[in-house]
């Protein structure tokens, strides 16, 4: 592995600059459900640190994170302008981020009983499998 390149814990979701407003999206849609970007942005205005935050960068954040799968459209919803505003709520796949990126991998192995690693290791050797048969990195 090059130096420099070692792989860290932590998930992508939640490294660098965008990682606050990440976890502040998460946060807003787990607890309010469905909203528009408009509302989501309004919430994230609420949050301590994150008041001067505009709503191009939420916008773009948004529609980033659906690109990645985080993120997916609910539906729309009717504006006040008269305006269909989209929806997003949460994906299985920020569910399943939220909750590794809490848990320590050191505690699982440690407290996990036989049937339960064999399990984790089928499901993340089928993984592995899908990623170099197809070439396509998750």
């Amino acid at each position: 592995m090059a130096k420099g390149k070692e792989k860290s814990g932590r998930l992508q979701v939640f490294k660098g600059r965008e990682a606050k407003l990440n976890r502040a999206i998460f946060h807003i849609l787990a607890l309010k459900g469905p909203l528009t970007i408009y509302e989501v942005c309004k919430e994230v205005r609420t949050q301590k640190g994150l008041k001067n935050t505009k709503y191009t960068n939420v916008n773009r954040r948004v529609r980033a994170l659906e690109h990645a799968g985080y993120l997916e459209k609910a539906g729309t919803r009717k504006t006040q302008a008269g305006f269909q505003a989209a929806l997003y709520q949460l994906t299985a796949r920020t569910y399943l981020a939220i909750i590794l990126d809490q848990i320590d991998l050191n505690d699982v192995l440690q407290e996990a009983d036989r049937t339960t690693v064999q399990t984790l290791l089928a499901v993340i050797s089928s993984i592995l499998y899908q990623e170099t048969s197809v070439g396509v990195k998750f």
